[in-house]
């Protein structure tokens, strides 16, 4: 298959998983707090491509290195998440999720000057069209119109938390491309959970499920899943294609997130937001040409 089309899918494999995971932690996980949510749907997560590591029994040689680069790629998605759920803890919700798009911007632009990536002109149109589209369809125009929000708060964590996605994202492209996507996620997954069990026992923050309902824990299952599966989605992307080109899809997030709040919610989306839509869709498309 031409890798310009891998790496679209994979691209849009995270768009989709990522979206789920976003809409349903908006629905369930503001009931248990926002740390709760990530550990346990990341624990799940990390079970899951546990499992299937263990089904396929794929063998790998780590090297010192791609343990040391795993590491670090661990800490610097789990510290990527901190910082973005922190931003929707003093932040307007839909300002965070907007700014949280300059993820992808970070990853291109650390792939263009140090991976040696580059896109056609009509890919970085349509690039440009996912970015664009993304942001004005995450953004809350109501709260914008009667200014219910302040610009300002939790905007400067996010963009670290973006940042440190941005640069997570060019590292784990070197791991996938030596050990595969499964070896990749898996021990991205492990080292998440070691940063994010130490950092509840440093913070002291509760992490317990006890008075938590079944059907609350069940959702946290399913987020992991689909969390873990836009990881994997992206991951195998990177051992074919380019981070350049695959981010920036993925970043199309809130695209589904919007789209499952109009379904299953009833929810109602300015113009705006539905040419934002449009306009992602759009860029994914040219993207492939």
């Amino acid at each position: 298959m031409n890798i310009t089309i891998i790496s679209i899918l994979s691209g849009i494999g995270g768009m989709f998983g990522w979206g789920v995971y976003d809409f349903l932690g908006g629905v369930f996980a503001k009931q248990i707090g926002s740390h709760r949510s990530l550990f346990w749907s990341q624990l799940s997560g990390f079970l899951s491509i546990f499992l299937l590591a263990f089904l396929v029994q794929i063998d790998a040689h780590l090297s010192a290195r791609m343990l040391l680069l795993g590491i670090i790629a661990a800490i610097l998605y789990a510290g990527g998440y901190l910082f973005f759920f922190k931003g929707f803890e003093l932040g307007n919700v839909s300002i965070i999720a907007a700014t949280m798009n300059l993820w992808a911007v970070f990853t291109m632009l650390i792939a263009f000057l140090f991976m040696g990536q580059r896109l056609s002109t009509l890919q970085t149109f349509g690039v440009v069209l996912i970015l664009c589209g993304a942001t004005l369809t995450s953004l809350n125009w109501n709260a914008l119109r009667n200014q219910e929000f302040t610009v300002s708060g939790g905007v400067k964590e996010t963009v670290i938390g973006a940042f440190l996605f941005g640069v997570y994202w060019n590292v784990s492209e070197i791991i996938s491309e030596q050990v595969g996507w499964l070896w990749t996620t898996l021990i991205i997954k492990l080292g998440i959970m070691f940063f994010l069990a130490l950092f509840s026992w440093i913070s002291r923050r509760t992490i317990g499920l006890g008075e938590v309902s079944v059907k609350t824990k069940s959702i946290l299952l399913l987020m992991g899943i689909a969390e873990v599966g836009a990881v994997a989605s992206v991951n195998y992307g990177l051992t074919i294609g380019e981070a350049i080109l695959i981010t920036p899809i993925a970043s199309a997030l809130s695209v589904v997130t919007i789209s499952l709040a109009m379904v299953f919610l009833r929810e109602k989306i300015a113009t705006v937001q539905g040419m934002g839509i449009l306009l992602a869709v759009a860029g994914i498309v040219i993207t492939a040409f």
